[in-house]
């Protein structure tokens, strides 16, 4: 855990606000574009935000925070609840949407305050002076947060952007995603709609699903079954065996059980509850791995992903 300051809180939009935190002692670890952090709020909930600023930045972290009244809690805290001068405590930083070493290209997408992450890997991009163009979608000027910072940017002429309420015509996707490419990777961060959208348009057009990332800040719901089963889990280390329930966990049933389980969103976002898999086949709900990785079956998100088999066994 690392404690950190709010150096400064400021209002981008009327529901955006952004925070700039500076370690309370030492220095900050370095991070890549793209990562995120753990914030634990006073209340004891944690939540993730995208860090936005140049990863050589390394005086403090930014994070902007979305106010979602129907949400969870997370963000009201943020907006009513922390302020200037106040320390909360933060995880090292951690990537699940970092940039391709080998790309030549990249195409970008942000819808609402999917831009957070897209703002350092921008800067990224400039910096490795790689061919980018970033599209950034949002309802109006007045919701787009980070309008002014990014039309001041060297590299202003590669991003376009698209208002909701200005628009004549529909957003044409695939004119937006263009052709693939020989290194050319595609980026996507927003609503989950949108993401499902431009991931589905990008495979119709011919993109491998290989180089097509996302990211997404709200989770999707939970797929309840009514024919849903229980599953056993085996921890290995304990040689114990635990009954995992259709309307339970198995992170919350390890720790009714005792179990110090390490878990963060709950919802297969964070990486955080990560879990080696030795035998048994999950049924992946995470957010998190890739196609790839999910077809191993080597890894699960114990927060939220269950089980096809009737028996798993992990590395706890």
């Amino acid at each position: 855990m690392i404690s950190v300051r709010v150096a400064k809180k400021s209002s981008e939009t009327e529901d955006i606000a952004s925070f700039e935190l500076v370690p309370v002692e030492g220095t900050l670890p370095e991070f890549t574009a793209g990562a995120h952090v753990d914030v634990h709020l006073p209340s004891g909930l944690i939540r993730q935000y995208s860090l936005l600023n140049a990863p050589n930045e390394v005086a403090g972290y930014r994070i902007a925070v979305l106010q979602e009244t129907a949400g969870r809690g997370g963000s009201l805290e943020m907006h009513r609840k922390v302020h200037q001068g106040d320390c909360l405590a933060i995880s090292a930083p951690r990537n699940a949407f970092r940039l391709a070493d080998n790309a030549d290209s990249s195409v970008l997408i942000a819808g609402g305050i999917g831009i957070t992450p897209m703002l350092a890997m921008t800067e990224e991009l400039w910096r490795r002076k790689t061919d980018f163009v970033l599209h950034y979608l949002s309802r109006s000027r007045g919701r787009a947060a980070f309008l002014a910072l990014l039309e001041d940017r060297p590299f202003a002429s590669s991003i376009h952007f698209s208002f909701d309420d200005e628009a004549t015509s529909p957003i044409d996707l695939a004119s937006l995603i263009g052709p693939s490419a020989p290194r050319r990777h595609l980026y996507v961060c927003g609503p989950s709609g949108m993401i499902n959208a431009v991931r589905s348009r990008a495979v119709q057009t011919g993109w491998d699903e290989a180089v097509v990332h996302s990211e997404q800040f709200t989770p999707v719901a939970p797929v309840l079954r009514p024919e849903q089963q229980g599953f056993e889990v085996v921890i290995r280390s304990k040689s114990a065996s635990y009954f995992i329930p259709p309307d339970k966990t198995i992170a919350q049933v390890l720790k009714e059980n005792g179990m110090r389980i390490p878990t963060s969103c709950e919802q297969g976002i964070c990486g955080t509850c990560l879990t080696r898999v030795i035998e048994g086949i999950p049924e992946h709900r995470d957010q998190l791995l890739t196609d790839e990785e999910r077809a191993m079956n080597q890894e699960m998100t114990i927060c939220c992903s269950r089980a096809l088999s009737p028996r798993l066994v992990l590395d706890l």
